[in-house]
């Protein structure tokens, strides 16, 4: 039995056409963004580790300087899921939220 039920390719599309700032590459959700410093980079690192954690469900961090790639795919299931939508949405929220 999987973690949680993989989502069809008309519900990947859905659920894409709401996060604008997401690609899919395969069955991974990925958005990458700048930030205005280092410092904001790791803060806002920090603030996605912290509802990650409060959701049990980890997207995978690169860090390059001021740059940050988010990578989502539900690893247990072994594709995409509701759980990487909903973090996906939850990351555009944190990304917003001012002093970012």
């Amino acid at each position: 039995m999987p973690y949680a039920p993989l989502l069809s390719e008309a519900e990947i599309a859905e659920g894409l056409a709401r996060l604008p700032e997401w690609r899919r590459t395969g069955e991974t959700l990925v958005r990458t963004l700048r930030c205005e410093t280092f410092r904001d980079a790791i803060a806002l690192v920090n603030r996605v580790a912290d509802a990650a954690e409060e959701a049990d469900h980890h997207p995978d961090i690169e860090i390059n300087w001021r740059r940050v790639t988010f990578l989502l795919t539900t690893k247990a299931s072994d594709g995409l899921t509701a759980k990487d939508l909903a973090m996906a949405a939850r990351i555009d929220g944190l990304v917003a939220e001012p002093g970012r």
